[in-house]
């Protein structure tokens, strides 16, 4: 199974239309940009094609804090509650990069597994998830998703704070 790391580059949030965007979509070394990757699904141009996109957008919505866009991509059968007012009430977490594990899709239905690593006082951490994703009218729309331990990186990988020093070397 391949794994993938798509790093937040560090860009002004307040200036969206040259900040790398969050999901990082392509190689390392030439991300893309806000405005032409997550932004037109955010600005309601355009509607993610795949469950991957949208979890990508969902990532991107956490990251910039875009609480109603997760709520309008959320199934509202299973919100159970949950609001955009909710949301905006969790602590602040400094997000650092976005691991898709794997992802799959028939016409309606689809999974995602990802890793959304991020850094608090007691270091580096990850949602570790596979998600659910359901088509309806031609939307994606996030379900549920079943939570698991984080897959730390070994310690001679490259840590995931994006420091470029070893995982031994620096966070972990």
């Amino acid at each position: 199974m391949a794994v993938y790391f798509y790093h937040l580059q560090p860009k002004s949030m307040s200036n969206k239309i040259n900040m790398t965007c969050p999901c990082a979509i392509n190689t390392l070394h030439n991300p893309p940009l806000y405005h032409t990757c997550c932004g037109p699904f955010h600005a309601n141009a355009l509607k993610p094609a795949t469950p991957e996109q949208l979890m990508r957008s969902r990532y991107t919505a956490f990251v910039i804090k875009l609480y109603d866009y997760l709520i309008d991509t959320h199934h509202p059968e299973y919100l159970r509650g949950l609001t955009a007012s909710t949301l905006a009430q969790s602590p602040e977490t400094h997000w650092l990069t976005l691991e898709i594990i794997s992802s799959s899709s028939t016409d309606l239905h689809g999974q995602v597994e990802f890793q959304a690593w991020y850094k608090d006082d007691s270091g580096i951490n990850a949602i570790h998830e596979r998600s659910d994703f359901q088509c309806i009218e031609g939307d994606w729309l996030y379900t549920q998703g079943e939570q698991f331990d984080a897959i730390f990186p070994k310690r001679n990988q490259v840590c995931l704070c994006g420091s470029g020093k070893k995982f031994k070397q620096c966070c972990l």
